[in-house]
Parts: C-alpha cells; sequence; structure tokens
C-alpha cells in the first residue's frame, strides 16, 4: 500500500514538471522565480551559494559545470521573457554541444 502512494505521489509530481517544462516552452508572461528554479532543477541545474553579498544574482550549475547567470526578479517575482529565451537557447546549445 504505502509503494502504491509512493509510487503515485511520483507519477504526479512527474507529471506536474512536465506541465511546467510544457508552459516554460510557450514563453508565458506570467512564470515565477520559483516556477524558473523548478523548470532548472527538472533540466539538470542546482542553484549555487551567492554567498554575503551576491545581491540578486543567481547562479546555477550542471552536472558538467555549464553556469546559468540569472538576477532574481523584485519585487515582483515574474521573470522576463528574455530570460526565459536565453535559457531555451542555453539549453539548445548544450544539446546540441553534446550530440
Amino acid at each position: 500500500m504505502i509503494n502504491f502512494a509512493t509510487d503515485f505521489q511520483l507519477l504526479i509530481s512527474m507529471s506536474r514538471k512536465e506541465k511546467l517544462l510544457k508552459r516554460f516552452l510557450t514563453i508565458p508572461s506570467d512564470l515565477t522565480w520559483n516556477e524558473l528554479v523548478l523548470v532548472l532543477a527538472h533540466l539538470g541545474y542546482h542553484q549555487l551559494s551567492n554567498g554575503i553579498s551576491g545581491g540578486s544574482r543567481r547562479r546555477f550549475i550542471d552536472e558538467r559545470g555549464q553556469v546559468i547567470s540569472l538576477h532574481e526578479p523584485h519585487p515582483r517575482k515574474i521573470v522576463k521573457k528574455y530570460v526565459i529565451l536565453l535559457i531555451i537557447e542555453h539549453y539548445k546549445d548544450k544539446i546540441k554541444n553534446n550530440e
């Protein structure tokens, strides 16, 4: 019974990640910073700590050491469209270079 619940929760979370990724690829004008962080995690990136005086600059790194450096939006947490396009292009280049 617990196994089924765990597998079911995994299936639901996978579905949510896939829906979020599809939404991300439509370049929405209302994507939040937290959603962007989830998309980057789904693409294999994790956030590096920014130290004491990092300001709003956030860096994300993948398993090969490729870094994406972004400004976290404030006071509203809505990501600009150019940031989404930048990440899409970065990921396309990453895929092209790995082939």
